[in-house]
């Protein structure tokens, strides 16, 4: 896959077949566009071609902080895996927010992009105060001679699948196995290990504390989950538990991060990995001291091991499935 920054020298491919949006989460209905993006890929002999922005629009038109769930880089990787040719970057200013929606579809998508085919989502809007949408796409189309197809939402639960659903369900509920679900994948975050208060050393139960990659990421609920942990993209996960939140037992009000990895007691300080969250175990709570303390973490552990080898029979029973269903 090339990953393009859109830039004046971006040279246009004239068969692109073209999907637009900020695509946080890459969750199950994005998956839907990106299925569809690349049948009609294949079909027409184009490209499949899949633009986002950076930073979120909202940042610049409203000046605030928009949490995501995905970084821009996490977004591009998903398309690399997924089998997406191109992944364009444009970046979000300003200058560009007072764009009209028809002017983004001769300047950008046909001009710069060599647009041939749109797939959008079924709410999908674009340009200054969001005024373009399906129907101006389709009324442009016959004269500025591209396509237009439309893909209706994916229900899961009854709703539609929508990245601002499945953010509720991780930064309010810490519901990690609802919204993995719509996610299709297993929400983490990049982190780097940095230094700590050492209890966790001093009670049996080392931690390495983590400072997210990524700040405008959001966080699950406070809590403790059962988690997995890549150290590197070489020798897969190892499980473990994690806690965040304010650690009231020790009389704390700061909100950290840190994860115990089971079975491991090396020394990570400086090191980059990746948590990815399965389910959540209980809330954070204060204990009367430390030896109550323990014995929950202890009660803690055996529920994550529990909790990470169901998860387990889970993926690999649905992937069981899915290859009997292809075979009917």
């Amino acid at each position: 896959m090339e990953s393009i920054i859109l830039s004046d020298d971006l040279v246009p491919v004239s068969n692109s077949i073209v999907t637009v949006g900020m695509f946080d989460g890459m969750h199950l209905g994005h998956r839907v566009i990106m299925e569809y993006l690349m049948a009609r890929s294949e079909e027409k002999q184009g490209v499949s071609t899949v633009l986002t922005f950076d930073p979120h629009p909202r940042v610049i038109v409203q000046n605030r902080r928009v949490p995501l769930l995905t970084s821009v880089q996490e977004r591009a990787t998903i398309c690399r895996k997924w089998g997406v040719d191109r992944f364009i970057v444009i970046p979000f200013t300003q200058a560009f927010s007072k764009i009209s929606a028809e002017k983004f579809i001769t300047d950008i998508l046909l001009d710069r992009i060599g647009m041939q085919e749109i797939v959008v989502g079924h709410d999908h809007s674009f340009g200054w105060g969001g005024r373009g949408n399906e129907s101006l796409l389709r009324s442009l189309a016959p004269k500025l001679g591209f396509t237009v197809d439309t893909i209706p939402a994916r229900i899961v639960a009854n709703s539609a699948v929508s990245s601002s659903r499945i953010r509720t369900l991780i930064e309010i509920d810490g519901a990690m196995r609802d919204a993995n679900k719509l996610l299709g994948y297993e929400y983490g975050i990049d982190a780097r290990v940095v230094h700590g208060s050492a209890r966790g050393q001093e009670i049996g139960f080392p931690t390495a504390n983590l400072l997210p990659v990524h700040p405008q990421q959001i966080l699950p609920a406070n809590g403790v989950y059962a988690v997995r942990v890549f150290l590197d993209s070489e020798t897969g996960s190892r499980s473990g538990m994690m806690n965040i939140g304010i650690r009231p037992t020790f009389g704390e009000s700061d909100r950290t991060l840190e994860v115990h990895i089971l079975d491991f007691d090396d020394n990570l300080y400086g090191q980059q990995l990746r948590v990815e969250f399965v389910e959540k175990l209980r809330e954070e709570r204060q204990f009367e001291g430390i030896e109550s303390l323990v014995r929950q973490l202890k009660a803690d552990r055996e529920r994550c091991i529990e909790s990470l080898s169901n998860a387990h029979v889970r993926v690999a029973s649905a992937k069981k499935h899915k290859r009997r269903t292809r075979s009917i």
